[in-house]
């Protein structure tokens, strides 16, 4: 398969304009979602670029340039920064965000020193899967908000969307767009269906009335980013248990990631430079993220279907893309502009977002073959939906609660290590028909 590559992982485009083209092409390909995440939980625009850049930069440098990846903002944090930013302030998320590149590195230190046998023995697909599913369902009632379909929402900002009736027609014209363009377009539109369906649903907004522009008055077209660095905000660790269970599912996200980049280059990623050397990465350029006040970073699959399809596995490539980003992140015209996108918009959108992450979770469980009709996975599975469903909490102390997702997980994990495995799980079905 290697030979099949224009260029391969260590080849630099001998054109300049050529280099910068195929860099740009990744740009385009990591700036919808990556902008979505401070977007949704009101980080800094600008910020997430930076720390975008700057992560593929270090994952570059720590895995000795051997992997085309590009990293950008995770959408698995998106519920723990709104849920812990609102409960602690903005503090609390980025000290919870800092912990998961701390585990990131503490995770590839013992895949170095002790393998992967006991990764994969305390997060199966049984687990994993509810805990994908949890992320995306949990979130479901910020989609319906922003879209203006909770009028008996808590939320005072969500009620009030429900009372003007354009917002549900602008989050429907956006979620329709996003919908036809993911099943019908073609070509370089079917790979941006979320940029596509936020541009129509904003250009719609214009024409009701909805968009603000009074922000883009004045505005200095260059600025230095939003920078919130360690030590400008209180240390609050209070939503750390929030984030640490969530760093489990990021790291499978980052095996299957690396996986499939490894299929379409033929290489084995995992063993040169090894998984301990892309965790340590990519973990690294989350804690300097959180550092900074960006969101954390995490493989993207459609910078990896990028290669896929241009068949360009460069690392300069992807280099030069982390440093177009850096620049990027010093336009602030470009994120003011970002800024005034109406939420029903993005409300549109992220109904059909969301529901593709929980979807993603069963997915795993499908992909994986996980027998739901063993009692055992069922019993596992549907454990962890009630608890992490229904945002149960235990008060740990005066600070620190387990709830929600970080509940259902560690649940989750005991129940997988203490429930015996049903060998003869299919005889006693056969049983039964009979």
């Amino acid at each position: 398969m290697q030979s099949t590559l224009v260029l391969g992982v260590a080849d630099k485009p001998k054109n300049k304009w050529q280099w910068g083209v195929l860099s740009l092409q990744h740009v385009f390909a990591m700036f919808g979602a990556t902008v979505l995440v401070p977007i949704l939980t009101g980080l800094s625009i600008s910020v997430a670029l930076f720390s975008s850049g700057v992560g593929t930069l270090i994952y570059i440098a720590l895995t000795k340039a051997k992997v085309p990846v590009y990293l950008g903002s995770s959408f698995a944090y998106i519920a723990a920064i709104s849920i812990a930013s609102q409960s602690y302030g903005v503090g609390s998320a980025f000290v919870g965000l800092a912990v998961v590149g701390v585990i990131y590195v503490l995770v590839s230190l013992l895949i170095r020193y002790l393998g992967t046998n006991w990764l994969n023995k305390i997060l199966p697909p049984v687990v994993i899967g509810p805990m994908i599913a949890i992320i995306g369902i949990s979130l479901a009632s910020v989609a319906t908000g922003q879209a203006g379909l909770s009028p008996t929402s808590g939320d005072v900002f969500f009620a009030s969307l429900a009372t003007d009736i354009r917002n549900p027609l602008i989050a429907l014209v956006a979620f329709t767009t996003t919908v036809v363009l993911a099943i019908f377009a073609k070509g370089f539109f079917k790979v941006v269906p979320i940029i596509g369906g936020i541009v129509v649903g904003y250009l719609f907004a214009i024409v009701l009335g909805v968009v603000d522009f009074s922000s883009l008055e004045n505005v200095a077209w260059l600025a230095i980013p939003d920078f919130k660095l360690i030590g400008t905000y209180d240390l609050d660790f209070r939503a750390v248990l929030m984030f640490a269970p969530i760093s489990f599912v990021t790291i499978a996200e980052h095996i299957g990631d690396h996986k499939v980049l490894g299929s379409i280059t033929g290489k084995d990623f995992l063993k040169d430079p090894g998984l301990d050397k892309t965790l340590m990465g990519d973990g690294v350029a989350t804690l300097v993220a959180a550092l900074v006040g960006g969101p954390a970073n995490t493989t993207y699959g459609e910078n990896t279907g990028v290669v896929g399809m241009t068949k360009v596995a460069s690392v300069y490539v992807t280099g030069l893309a982390a440093i177009f980003a850096i620049i990027l992140s010093f336009f602030n015209i470009l994120t003011t502009v970002i800024a005034t996108i109406p939420a029903p918009v993005m409300g549109g959108v992220l109904i059909l977002l969301f529901g593709l992450i929980a979807g993603n979770g069963l997915k795993v469980m499908i992909d994986a073959k996980v027998n739901l009709a063993s009692m055992r996975n069922l019993i596992i599975v549907s454990t962890m939906l009630v608890i992490g469903l229904g945002q149960a909490s235990i008060q740990l102390n005066d600070a620190t609660a387990l709830t929600g997702m970080s509940f259902a997980a560690l649940v989750g994990i005991v129940l997988n290590l203490l429930l015996p495995e049903e060998k003869a799980a299919s005889s006693v079905s056969d049983a039964a028909k009979n």
